[in-house]
């Protein structure tokens, strides 16, 4: 039997899922499961070369985010769910690609760019921070992978592996595909403010959240803002709660917004409906969160993880090491 095409992809644990997750990767990690050999990583090496100045809270979040994980459906019986900096073969073939790329290559990439500026008030002209790219290139062909799934705003760092890898094999011999990102089918969503969703803007509406807190955060949430009078014909397509509706009601979205552009409702109708439907939506998950912590299983569930995950990259880095001629 054909051995399945690998897929590897993590999340920074830097605090707690919100719904963009949910749409953005959870979602579509659940249905990969099905047909790929998947490895999930907790991604603390990556969220330390943001938030290296206070990393106290990345153990708890780690743990937190696989609980969510899991209620929503990645199932470690199926996928492998491991934390990075647990399996030290990140770290080692990290060292060996940092030789095979150029610091003017990494400095070109527009994610890089768009970083620096996004994330203010911190110090991210790091060697660390710039070197980005290159770990998560050891990442993903420590496990030989195939496919990664990825928003449009990840593709030139997918890039960035594929050049490695091209580079490696050719000087070093025949060791590592050249993996290609596998886009997501939804669209990223913006925040309740219209910006990019994000805790430190608190403009999110998380997986833990209950309805109160979900009602709250949505009927506050920026729309039209040419829309100021109940009566005022609404522009569905420029209104944040509209891409909300295609991604959480879409049986109600082309409903909602030609009452939107008649003024046949109010933003405030359209916020209350789409809060309630959210809510209910996000009462299973939250149900299954409070099982899964009860049951203290997320420890063992990592371990196990961690096990399969060293396992694989051991036997990588084994060829790795015998290839560059340090073994």
């Amino acid at each position: 039997m054909m051995a399945k095409a690998r897929i590897l992809s993590g999340m920074r644990p830097t605090g707690k899922l919100h719904i963009g997750h949910l749409v953005g990767a959870l979602d579509n990690w659940k249905v990969l499961q099905k047909d790929y050999d998947c490895f999930y990583m907790v991604a603390d090496w990556h969220a330390l070369m943001s938030e290296y100045e206070d990393a106290s809270n990345l153990r708890a979040y780690g743990e937190e985010m696989v609980v969510d994980w899991i209620a929503c459906g990645i199932d470690p019986e199926r996928s492998t769910l491991f934390v990075q900096s647990e399996v030290k073969e990140h770290a080692e073939l990290n060292i060996v690609f940092s030789n095979l790329i150029s610091l003017a290559r990494l400095e070109r990439c527009p994610t890089y760019k768009e970083q620096l500026k996004e994330m203010k008030g911190r110090d991210l002209t790091t060697f660390g921070f710039l070197g980005y790219p290159v770990l998560q290139a050891a990442d993903i062909l420590l496990y030989k992978g195939n496919l990664v799934p990825v928003g449009t705003d990840q593709l030139p760092h997918i890039e960035i592996t594929r050049e490695i890898a091209r580079k490696f094999n050719g000087m070093y011999g025949e060791v590592f595909p050249e993996p290609e990102g596998k886009l997501t089918e939804t669209s990223r969503l913006l925040g309740t403010d219209g910006r990019k969703m994000s805790k430190s803007y608190d403009n999110t509406v998380n997986l833990s959240d209950d309805p109160e807190t979900i009602k709250r955060r949505i009927m506050s949430a920026f729309t039209d803002p040419q829309r100021k009078r109940r009566d005022d014909p609404g522009r569905p397509e420029i209104c944040n709660m509209h891409a909300y509706y295609e991604a959480f009601a879409p049986d109600r979205t082309e409903t909602v917004a030609e009452e939107c552009r008649t003024a046949g409702r109010g933003c405030t109708d359209c916020k209350a409906e789409l809060a309630e439907r959210l809510a209910e939506l996000l009462a299973p998950i939250r149900e299954k969160r409070e099982e899964i912590i009860a049951s203290g299983a997320v420890k063992n569930i990592l371990e196990a993880g961690r096990e399969k995950a060293a396992s694989v990259a051991a036997d990588t880095l084994g060829e790795v090491m015998k290839a560059v001629g340090l073994r």
